[in-house]
């Protein structure tokens, strides 16, 4: 298991989706989770470099479990972390969990507004319970509880 001098234990790729509210809504989320609630335990790494081909990020993905948050049904992140060569162990879609929450609907790209907050917070608390999933299944794999 990765500890966190050697970098992150779990990756969190969101979506670079502009012009989208539920892509705000997916970095936004993944923000949250890496920053506020599992800080030093998962990171994320830029969806542009990955799409260029940057060898660098290509194996970071392909050596850390990730998680990816697409905002719309293109799955861009997904895909492009899939194309790498890297392990997708969740692929999160905003519109999945906005269909879940009608009424948290973000207002605008640039200003999610209250309810688009609240998808979020929802979002990064999925995004935490299942980076500590993923932490805690690394561990019983090496014989740690």
């Amino acid at each position: 298991m990765k500890s966190e001098a050697n970098g992150p234990q779990v990756y969190v790729i969101p979506c670079s989706g502009i012009g989208k509210p539920t892509a705000s809504v997916a970095r936004e989320a993944t923000y949250r989770a890496i920053e506020d609630l599992r800080p030093g335990v998962a990171d994320t790494l830029c969806l542009s470099l990955l799409t260029m081909g940057d060898a660098q990020t290509a194996a970071a993905v392909a050596s850390t479990p990730c998680i990816t948050v697409d905002g719309c049904p293109r799955l861009c992140a997904r895909k492009n972390v899939e194309l790498a060569g890297g392990q997708v162990c969740l692929a999160l879609r905003v519109p999945d969990l906005l269909r879940e929450h009608p009424g948290l609907t973000p207002a605008a790209v640039l200003e999610i507004g209250p309810q688009g907050e609240e998808l979020a917070d929802r979002l990064a608390a999925m995004l935490a319970h299942a980076i500590d999933g993923l932490v805690h299944k690394e561990d019983s794999v090496v014989g740690r509880s």
